[in-house]
C-alpha cells in the first residue's frame, strides 16, 4: 500500500485532492452546521482559527507577497537574488509556529532578505504527519541568504533569537547548533533538468555550469563542486558523532520508514536473539490527535506492558533514548504478515480457479479469521483496544497454527474511550464506533478482505460492503451463510455498545476533521453499480455523466479529479492523469466533445505551468496531440515548439515520458500539420532510441522497468509505427530487438504465465507489466506472423489478462487494461466469453456518482476520473469491448491484418 495517498484523502471525501485545500475549508468546518443568519453590510468573514496570525499581517511597503501551494512567500520588489545557494530552513511545532514565523519575518523584512513560510496550522500538520514526505518534513520557513556572509549572519543572529526552540529534525539539512534552524544547498528559483531516468526534476547548476538534479532525499549531502563553509564544519562533526555503535544491538536491515522514524531488524549481541527496534522522532510523525511519534511509542510501550505475557503480542526487551530519538526494542516474531499470504494463496489469481483450491483457501481463511478473533479477544481481556487492526498488523506463525498482533502505537485502554488516530483506510471504523467496537468493525472488514481485498472502497461508501459480500459468496461458495451477513451488518449498522458520555474537546474535533473517515450520510455516491457494463449505450452515458459532473473548470490546478500525480506534474494537463486523457477517452468512445474542457485546456496552456514534463503521457506532447485532434492546431504547435526548445534529447527512452512517446507525438503532429521540423525531430528521436539499443541492457529488476509505458516496448511501438509509414524492414528489426529486451525481464509464475519481474513482485498489467508487451507483440506479429518465439510469448502472457481477480480497476495498473488487451488482441485463443467475463467483473468496482457510474483510482480510497487510473480509462476499455476494439490509446489502434 502506498502511504502517500492517505494525505490526499483528507481534503475531500470522494476524490484525491491536494492537502493544501484542507486549510481553505477549515473555517467553515470549524463553524459546524449552525444555521446561517442573513448577511448584512457589516458582516465580515469568520476568522480562520487555523491561520497563523503572522500570515495576516500587512504586506510591507516595497515587498511582494504570493501564495503558492503550502507556502506564503515574501520578496522585496527590487534587488538581485541568486538562483541557488545555501538556504536556511526553520522547523516549528503547531504550538510555536506563529512565534517562529514572527521572529523570521521581523528579522528578514528590515534586512530585505526573501523568505517564505507555511501560513496555516493544518498545512504544517500535514507536512509533519506520519506518512508525509520525509524530504519536506519539518520545513516551516525558508530563508534565502544573498551569500555565505549573510548566511553566517542569519544563523548566528536569528539562531540566537530562536536557539533551542522545539521542532522536528529536518532530515535533508544540517542542523545549526540545537535548532530550530537548518541549512542545505539548493535552488532558490525554479529551474528544471532531465534526471538519470529521463524525468523533468528541479535542478541546480553544477561547477561546470550544467543543470543537475537538486536532490532532496532525507540525508544531508554537499553537492559536487560546492564547499561546506568553515563555520558549518562543527555542525557536520556534531551530526556525525551520533552513532549506534555503542548499543548492544547490531542493526542489520531497515523494515519500514515513515516520517515518524524507522523500524529496524537486528540482533541482540549479548545473547544472539533476534530483535526489532522501533524509532520515534520527536515532533514528527503527527497523528490525527496531534500526538507525535514519541508520544505514540510511549503509548505502545504502555499497552505492551499491560499485555505482557500474552502469546499474541511481542515482548518488550529494551527502552532507551539516542540523540533525542526514542527507541523501543521488542522480540522479533517469527512468521509472515497475513497480507503476504494473499499473493501465494489466493485462488482467484488465475484464469480458471481450481474448485479444490478455492475450497482449501476458504477453509484456511476462515481459520485465520478465527485465530485473529481469538487474539483480539485476548487483548480485550486485558482492557486494551487494539485500534489499528488490518492484514499488515497480523503475524502468522510459521506453522500457521497461531497468530500475533503487531504495532500497538494506537492501542489504548478501553476505559479511556480512545479514538482512532492512525488506521488502515480499508479497516478504519466510522466515528460512531467506540472502544471495543472499533476492533469489531475491523474484524468485520477482515471477513470480506480475506476473500475480496477491496475494503478500501468502504472509505468512500460503507454501503459497498453488501456488494463485496455478494462477490465473495459467488466466488467462494463454501463460505458459511452467516459469515458474510454478519460482516455486512457490523459494517453498515450502528454500534453494538453504548459509548461512555463524553465532552467533545477541541483535540477530538481536530482528530475527526483530520482523520480519513467515511463521509456524511447525505452523499452523491452509492456503492452498487447502477448499470450493467454490457449495456454499452447506457453504460457509456452513465460514465460520461459522472465524469462531467466531477469537472471543476473554476479550478486552476486540475479540471477532472484523478490520481495524486496530477498535483505534481504540470497542473493536471496530461494524458495519463489530466484533462487531455479524459477528453481523449470521451472522443474515442463516441461520448462526444466537451467544449468547456477544451477551453480549460487552452486557457491553462497559455502558458503551461513551469516544470510541465516533456513526455507523451505526463506532459506537453500528449496535450498537443489531443488539442490538434480537436482542431486547436496553433496551440498544439506552440506547445511542441516549447518541447523542442528544451534539451529533449536527454529524455529517457520510455513511451510515458521519454523519447518513444515524444517521437510518436512529433510524427503524428508532423502528419497533421505538414511541419517538416517536427518530422526531423521525430527522426532524431528514433535514431537516438536505435543507438540506445546498442548499449548493454544492465537493468536490474525494478530499475528502469520493462513494459509498455516504461520499458523498451515503447521504443518497439515507435519503430513499428515508423515501419508502417516508411516500409523499411530495418525498423522491424529494431522493434524485434526492443521487444526481446523486455521479454528478457519476464518470468513464469507458478501457473506458467509470463509476467514482468520487478524484483519484489511480478507484474501482469498494461502499463508496467507483461500485458502491455503483448499489445505490441500483437502489432509486430501482424507484420511478421512467422516469428514463432513472439507468438509463444504472446500466448504465455494471455492468462495474465484472464485472471479472476485484480486489485484495482484502472487502465494501466488494473482490470480495465486487461479488458482493453482482450478487446484488441489477435491472439486466436481469446473468445467473446473472455471479454464478457472481464467486462462484467470490471463492474465489481463501480460506484454511482451524481447519477452516473464512477470507478476508484489507485489504492481505491477515492474515486478517480483520469485515463490512467480511473473512470476515463474504464470508459475506454469498455468502449473497446463494445466496439470490437474501436476505442484505443494513442498509437495503439487495433492492429491491421498482415
Amino acid at each position: 500500500m502506498d502511504k502517500r495517498y492517505e494525505i490526499f484523502c483528507l481534503a475531500d471525501p470522494y476524490f484525491y485532492d491536494t492537502p493544501d485545500r484542507l486549510s481553505h475549508s477549515a473555517s467553515s468546518t470549524a463553524q459546524g452546521d449552525a444555521p446561517a443568519s442573513a448577511p448584512g453590510d457589516d458582516d465580515a468573514p469568520e476568522p480562520d482559527p487555523g491561520e497563523l496570525p503572522v500570515a495576516s499581517r500587512p504586506v510591507p511597503a516595497g515587498w511582494r507577497q504570493t501564495r503558492s501551494g503550502d507556502w506564503l512567500e515574501l520578496r522585496p520588489l527590487t534587488g538581485e537574488f541568486p538562483l541557488q545557494g545555501w538556504k536556511i530552513h526553520a522547523s516549528a511545532t503547531l504550538e510555536n509556529a506563529n512565534e517562529i514565523g514572527t521572529a523570521v519575518r521581523d528579522y528578514c523584512v528590515p534586512r530585505r532578505i526573501p523568505f517564505k513560510f507555511v501560513p496555516h496550522r493544518t498545512l504544517l500538520y500535514l507536512r509533519n504527519a506520519k506518512y508525509a514526505g520525509r524530504g519536506t518534513s519539518g520545513k516551516f520557513a525558508t530563508i534565502y541568504p544573498a551569500d555565505e556572509a549573510q548566511l553566517e549572519s542569519i544563523l548566528r543572529e536569528l539562531g540566537e533569537i530562536l536557539d533551542g526552540r522545539p521542532g522536528p529534525y529536518i532530515l535533508t539539512d544540517l542542523r545549526w547548533r540545537k535548532g530550530p534552524l537548518y541549512v542545505r544547498y539548493g535552488g532558490f528559483a525554479p529551474r528544471f533538468c532531465v534526471d538519470g531516468q529521463g524525468r523533468l526534476v528541479p535542478a541546480v547548476e553544477d561547477a561546470h555550469g550544467r543543470l543537475v538534479p537538486d536532490r532532496k532525499d532525507p540525508a544531508f549531502r554537499v553537492p559536487d563542486g560546492v564547499e561546506l563553509p568553515a563555520f558549518l564544519r562543527p555542525q557536520l562533526a556534531a551530526r556525525a558523532a551520533a552513532s549506534v555503535t555503542d548499543l548492544p544491538y547490531r542493526i542489520e536491515r531497515a523494515l519500514h520508514f515513515s516520517n515518524g522514524g524507522g523500524v529496524y531488524g537486528g540482533t541482540d549481541t549479548r545473547d544472539g536473539s533476534r530483535v526489532v527496534l522501533k524509532e520515534a522522532r520527536p515532533h514528527a510523525g503527527l497523528a490525527a490527535d496531534g500526538a507525535d511519534a514519541v508520544a505514540r511509542l510511549e503509548r505502545e510501550k504502555a499497552a505492551l506492558d499491560r499485555l505482557a505475557g500474552l502469546p499474541v503480542v511481542p515482548a518488550i526487551r529494551d527502552w532507551f533514548e539516542l540523540d533525542g530519538h526514542r527507541f523501543l526494542v521488542m522480540e522479533e516474531l517469527a512468521g509472515q504478515t497475513l497480507n503476504s499470504f494473499f499473493a501465494k494463496r489466493h485462488p482467484l489469481l488465475s484464469a480458471e480457479p481450481d474448485p479444490e483450491a478455492v475450497a482449501r483457501y476458504t477453509e484456511w481463511a476462515l481459520r485465520m479469521h478465527r485465530l485473529v478473533e481469538q487474539a483480539v479477544a485476548a487483548v480485550h481481556g486485558r482492557g486494551i483496544v487494539f485500534n489499528d487492526l488490518h492484514m499488515f498488523n497480523i503475524m502468522v506463525a510459521p506453522d500457521e497454527q497461531s497468530v500475533a498482533l503487531l504495532d500497538f502505537e494506537a492501542a489504548a485502554p478501553a476505559a479511556d474511550d480512545p479514538r482512532q488516530i492512525v488506521a488502515h483506510p480499508g479497516f478504519i471504523a466510522p466515528a460512531d464506533r467506540t472502544r471495543y467496537d472499533i476492533d469489531r468493525y475491523a474484524l468485520a472488514c477482515l471477513r470480506l478482505a480475506l476473500f475480496v481485498p477491496m475494503t478500501t472502497l468502504l472509505a468512500v461508501d460503507r454501503g459497498k460492503a453488501a456488494h463485496l459480500a455478494g462477490i465473495a459468496a459467488e466466488q467462494f461458495p463454501g463460505i458459511p451463510e452467516g459469515f458474510l451477513a454478519e460482516a455486512v451488518a457490523t459494517i453498515e449498522g450502528a454500534r453494538t455498545e453504548d459509548p461512555a458520555s463524553r465532552t467533545a474537546t477541541s483535540a477530538r474535533a481536530a482528530a475527526d476533521a483530520l482523520a480519513a473517515r467515511s463521509p456524511a450520510p447525505r452523499r452523491p455516491v452509492r456503492a452498487a453499480a447502477p448499470v450493467a457494463l454490457g449495456d454499452w449505450p447506457t453504460a457509456r452515458a452513465a460514465m460520461t455523466r459522472a465524469i462531467l459532473a466531477s469537472a471543476t473548470p473554476e479550478r486552476d490546478d486540475r479540471l477532472f479529479p484523478g490520481d495524486i500525480a496530477q498535483f505534481g506534474d504540470g497542473g493536471g494537463l496530461g494524458l495519463a492523469h489530466g484533462a487531455a486523457g479524459v477528453l481523449h477517452a470521451l472522443a474515442e468512445t463516441g461520448a462526444g466533445r466537451y467544449p468547456e474542457g477544451e477551453e480549460w485546456l487552452l486557457r491553462h496552456t497559455d502558458p503551461p505551468p513551469r516544470g510541465t514534463p516533456l513526455g507523451l503521457y505526463d506532459g506537453l506532447p500528449g496535450v498537443a496531440c489531443v488539442l490538434a485532434r480537436f482542431g486547436h492546431t496553433k496551440r498544439a504547435l506552440e506547445l511542441t515548439e516549447q518541447v523542442l526548445d528544451e534539451k529533449w534529447q536527454r529524455l529517457g527512452s520510455s513511451l510515458h515520458g521519454g523519447l518513444a512517446g515524444l517521437g510518436l507525438a512529433l510524427e503524428q503532429l508532423a502528419h497533421d500539420t505538414a511541419e517538416q521540423q517536427l518530422r526531423s525531430a521525430s527522426d532524431e528521436a528514433a535514431q537516438l532510441l536505435a543507438q540506445r539499443l546498442d548499449e548493454p541492457d544492465d537493468r536490474a529488476p525494478g530499475v528502469n522497468r520493462a513494459g509498455l509505458l516504461h520499458g523498451a516496448t515503447g521504443a518497439a511501438l515507435l519503430f513499428l509505427r515508423r515501419y508502417e509509414q516508411h516500409g523499411d524492414p530495418a525498423l522491424l528489426d529494431l522493434a524485434e530487438r526492443a521487444l526481446d529486451r523486455d521479454l528478457a525481464h519476464c518470468v513464469q509464475d507458478s501457473a506458467g504465465t509470463w509476467q514482468v519481474d520487478e524484483g519484489s513482485r511480478v507484474m501482469p498489467y498494461l502499463g508496467a507489466g507483461s500485458v502491455g508487451i503483448a499489445m505490441v507483440l500483437d502489432d509486430f506479429l501482424g507484420h511478421r506472423p512467422e516469428h514463432a518465439g513472439f507468438a509463444r510469448a504472446r500466448e504465455a502472457i494471455l492468462p495474465a489478462a484472464r485472471m479472476r481477480y485484480y486489485a484495482q480497476p484502472g487502465l494501466f495498473q488494473g482490470r480495465a487494461g486487461m479488458l482493453l488487451h482482450l478487446s484488441r488482441t489477435s491472439t486466436p485463443q481469446v473468445t467473446e466469453a473472455d471479454r464478457e467475463a472481464q467486462l462484467a467483473r470490471l463492474g465489481w468496482y463501480g460506484m454511482a456518482y451524481q447519477g452516473g457510474l464512477a470507478f476508484p483510482g489507485d489504492q481505491m480510497m477515492r474515486l478517480s476520473m483520469d485515463l490512467a487510473t480511473g473512470t476515463a480509462g474504464c470508459l475506454l476499455a469498455a468502449g473497446a469491448a463494445a466496439g470490437s476494439g474501436g476505442a484505443s490509446l494513442p498509437f495503439l489502434a487495433p492492429p491491421s491484418p498482415p
